[in-house]
C-alpha cells in the first residue's frame, strides 16, 4: 500500500474512517490505562481525528503522526486552530499548546521525533494496513516506545473475504502474533457493531466486532 493510495483518499474525500465525534470506546476505556495528566500520548496515523483534542483535554501532551498534509491542515482549520509550523527532520511539525502533529511517514519516525511516550492510542492505524505492513508497523512501534508504555488499541474483526480493506480485519491470534512477544495483552471488550455501521453491512459484511485491547509494553 503506497503513499499515493492515502493521498488520493484524502484528496477525493474518501475518508469514511473519519468520525466527527470523539470515539466512544476511547472515552469509555481510556481510564483503564490509569494514565497521569502529565503523560505524553502518541497517536499514530492520526488523520484529522478529534480524539486528539479529547486526549488533550485530559492534560496530556498529544503527539500525532499523519502522512497527508491535507489531513493535517484540515484538522487545524476545522477546529479554528493556528499551529506553529516548523521543519523537524523528515517531518513538518504543526504544534499548538499541548498538541503536535508531525506530517510525514510513520515508518521514518525515530524515538527522538516523538519524545518520551507513556501511552499510545491506536484506533485506525493497525487496521488501515495490509498484513505485511502490519508486521512492519508492530516492529517499528516497538522501536519507538519504552517499557511500561500503555497502548489502547481498537481493531475490527470480520470475515476478511467478505470485504476488501481498509479497514482490515485483525483477529486476536494476529494481535498475539504481532505484539505478544513484547507486550502483555488484555482484551477489555468485544462489541458487535454491525447494526450501528450500516455502510459496512451494505458492503456485504455478515459480522463485525470492534475489539478494544490494553497492551502493556514489557
Amino acid at each position: 500500500m503506497q503513499h499515493e493510495f492515502w493521498h488520493e483518499r484524502w484528496q477525493q474525500n474518501q475518508i469514511g474512517f473519519h468520525k466527527q465525534e470523539t470515539n466512544p470506546f476511547l472515552q469509555r476505556y481510556w481510564p483503564k490505562l490509569k494514565t497521569n495528566p502529565a503523560d505524553r500520548v502518541f497517536v499514530p496515523l492520526c488523520g484529522k481525528s478529534n480524539d486528539l483534542l479529547w486526549l488533550r483535554t485530559l492534560g496530556h501532551f498529544v503527539v500525532g503522526v499523519e502522512l497527508s498534509p491535507l489531513a493535517v491542515a484540515s484538522f487545524f482549520s476545522e477546529n479554528g486552530l493556528q499551529p506553529l509550523v516548523n521543519n523537524q527532520g523528515n517531518f513538518s511539525s504543526n504544534e499548538i499548546d499541548g498538541l503536535k502533529i508531525l506530517c510525514g511517514d510513520f515508518f521514518a519516525l525515530r524515538p527522538t521525533d516523538i519524545g518520551p511516550i507513556q501511552a499510545v492510542y491506536d484506533r485506525a492505524s493497525l487496521v488501515a494496513l495490509p498484513p505485511d505492513m502490519r508486521v512492519e508497523y508492530a516492529m517499528h512501534l516497538a522501536a519507538l516506545v519504552p517499557p511500561k508504555t500503555q497502548i489502547l488499541m481498537i481493531t475490527f474483526d470480520y470475515p476478511q473475504h467478505e470485504m476488501p480493506g481498509p479497514p482490515f480485519s485483525v483477529n486476536r491470534a494476529e494481535i498475539d502474533s504481532l505484539f505478544g512477544h513484547w507486550c502483555d495483552i488484555e482484551l477489555l471488550a468485544s462489541e458487535d457493531v454491525l447494526t450501528h455501521e450500516a455502510h459496512f453491512k451494505q458492503r456485504g459484511l455478515s459480522r463485525l466486532e470492534e475489539n478494544i485491547y490494553h497492551l502493556l509494553v514489557r
